[in-house]
């Protein structure tokens, strides 16, 4: 449900849309549904299982996206693992972000949110027609209806933790020491994983911390996203400066810095970022502290 950037129409909170949804299913057809991890703990327990098994059934990728290959629907495109055709979502309540969201998307770019859809023709248009008889609604009474405050709060959240991540690798790679020796084989490192498929990122972090990432271990606090994201950092950076705060040989610097940043990578891909355009925007960064490519 990530709009193409190529082609979008960016809304006023007073636009006017045909936003009532007929409740048809087919943006549960066909789909690509990104969430984070406090997404992935909700859905868990609205599903009645444990995160690790509820990641194994239904996400791809480590757990940071839905599965869309249930019975085929609208246009012959395969159902959302999640979806029951004969009663639609079947974890409605607990549905993430971009569900909400759909057919809106939302771009962030420091502290200024936008809200958009694909391409100049409303998307629901094509699949839902008789969204047309439906009343319409401004785009800000619709986000309000689609409850989607506590799903934007976790995702900036997680977006500040990305970034933390990041800065880990960083630090790492130039207070390390690694930078100042001259170092060649990092930030190549770290541009391989910007271009890696999904699941070769995947296959690049150990897997002791992909779980650490992607399966936080308590339970999701719905009222207070921004807390279960930052008790999570929390738990990564003590994990990272007990195993990394006492390395001195150039090697498990490399590895360590490598680390770090496959997790920011990976985590801003479950938040809809393209990993090949953070990583090349955070070599920038580690060039002007003096790293070489």
């Amino acid at each position: 449900m990530v709009p193409d950037q190529h082609s979008n129409t960016y809304l006023e909170p007073s636009s006017s849309l045909p936003l009532t949804c007929t409740r048809a299913g087919t943006c549960c057809h066909g789909k690509m549904v990104w969430i984070n991890p406090w997404e992935l703990t909700r859905l868990a327990e609205a599903s009645g299982e444990g995160v690790a098994a509820f990641a194994e059934r239904c996400c791809e990728f480590g757990g940071i996206r839905l599965r869309f290959d249930g019975p085929p629907g609208w246009k012959g495109l395969p159902a959302c693992r999640l979806y029951a055709a004969e009663r639609g979502c079947s974890v409605h309540a607990a549905r993430p972000l971009s569900c909400r969201l759909y057919p809106l998307g939302r771009e962030r770019q420091v502290k200024t949110v936008r809200y958009l859809h694909q391409g100049i023709r409303f998307p629901c248009l094509e699949g839902c027609a008789d969204v047309r008889d439906l009343p319409a609604l401004t785009v800000q009474d619709y986000l309000v209806g689609q409850d989607v405050t506590p799903g934007e709060a976790a995702q900036d959240a997680y977006l500040e933790v990305m970034q933390e991540l990041a800065e880990a690798a960083l630090i790492l790679l130039i207070d390390g020491g690694l930078a100042g020796q001259g170092d060649h084989q990092v930030l190549p490192r770290w541009r391989g994983l910007g271009a890696a498929h999904p699941r070769g990122l995947v296959q690049a972090i150990a897997p002791d911390w992909l779980s650490a990432l992607t399966l936080p271990g308590f339970a999701c606090d719905s009222a207070d996203p921004a807390r279960f994201a930052a008790v999570h950092f929390a738990q990564l950076q003590e994990r990272a400066q007990r195993l990394f705060a006492s390395l001195r040989e150039a090697d498990a610097l490399r590895e360590a810095s490598c680390t770090m940043m496959a997790l920011a990578l990976h985590l801003g891909r479950a938040l809809g970022s393209s990993p090949d355009q953070l990583v090349h925007r955070w070599i920038i960064t580690a060039k002007k502290h003096g790293a070489r490519e």
